[in-house]
Parts: structure tokens; C-alpha cells; sequence
């Protein structure tokens, strides 16, 4: 089987910012043609299935780019390239629902968009929850709604539509299939 590799001739920055930045590269494709590739450099994020008593802990948050509000389970981004991943699920379940979890489990990392971003999630198991008195606070751009759903709800409303995030529909997914 052939990988059909892109070779990469030249690069540049077009854009630097919080979360992302964006180069453009141009490539040797396998058949020797030159084309250009647009890609977003991410350092990636971590997100985290909680559940307790058979409810799962999502959060349901406004998204702008999609203009609408999404139920979601915790999630965030690394804060720099070398951050370990069960780090910044540590925080983030703590900032984001007020929890703390004694069993963590790194389930998988998963590729988000490969065709343009180098983003990966590393989903993570959270269990045997701990509610914070004095929690982590809330990152000053985010308003959230913490909402805990009966597992079999949440497992319809993604049948029925109602949960549309991809890496929310891959942590259920993975908890039905357990």
C-alpha cells in the first residue's frame, strides 16, 4: 500500500494567534505536481467523559462560529505544545463543572479535522467524582450551563440530533459501547 506522500517545498506563517496559527505550505504531490495546503497548527486539546450514578456530566455552552448552543462534554485546549494531556483534562473538568475525578483513564486520541488542521483530542474517562468547594474558575470568555444527563437520554439525543458535537458523540459513543 503506497502513503502517497506530500513533500513539503516551502512554508510560511499567514497568521498568528491565541488559539491557532496558520501556515501555507507548498507540497510535491506523489504524481510530482505542486500544490499549496492550507493548515491550521493546533496544540491540541483534551475532552472528558464523566460520568456518576449513571448520568453523564455534559456541559451546554454557546459556539459562535456555528451560532448556536451545544450540549458538549468538558473540554479544552492544551495551554502550550509540551502540556500533558491528563494535565489539562485536570483542569479543565475542575474549572469547567466544579468537579474533580479520584479514576482518570486515557481512552484515545483522535485526529479532528486532518485534511487541514493538526489538532488531536486525547478523550479521557473521569470517575468516582468529587464535587469542588473552592474550584478553578471559569476562563473569562466562557459562560456554560453544567447539566447531568441519564446516560440512555444522552445516548437518544444523539440519535435524535439534539447532541451534534463530534468529540461529545464519540465519548457516548464509547460509553455504549462499554
Amino acid at each position: 500500500m503506497n502513503d502517497y506522500i506530500e513533500t513539503t517545498l516551502q512554508s510560511k506563517n499567514v497568521y498568528h494567534g491565541a488559539i491557532f496559527d496558520v501556515e501555507s505550505h507548498d507540497v510535491r504531490l506523489p504524481n510530482g505536481n505542486i500544490s499549496k495546503r492550507d493548515i491550521i497548527k493546533h496544540h491540541g486539546a483534551v475532552c472528558i467523559l464523566a460520568t456518576k450514578d449513571n448520568k453523564v456530566l455534559l456541559v451546554r455552552q454557546y459556539r459562535k462560529a456555528i451560532e448556536q448552543s451545544l450540549f458538549e462534554v468538558p473540554a479544552g485546549k492544551l495551554d502550550s505544545p509540551k502540556e500533558e494531556p491528563l494535565s489539562a483534562a485536570k483542569r479543565e473538568l475542575e474549572e469547567e463543572t466544579n468537579y474533580q475525578a479520584r479514576h482518570w483513564k486515557e481512552v484515545y486520541t483522535f485526529v479532528v479535522s486532518p485534511g487541514y488542521c493538526t489538532e488531536k483530542i486525547t478523550l479521557f474517562e473521569a470517575t468516582e467524582l468529587i464535587e469542588v468547594e473552592n474550584p478553578l474558575s471559569l476562563d473569562e470568555d466562557e459562560f456554560l450551563d453544567i447539566v447531568w444527563i441519564e446516560i440512555p437520554k444522552a445516548l437518544e439525543m444523539v440519535e435524535d440530533g439534539t447532541i451534534i458535537d463530534a468529540k461529545t458523540i464519540m465519548a457516548l459513543q464509547y460509553l455504549a459501547l462499554q
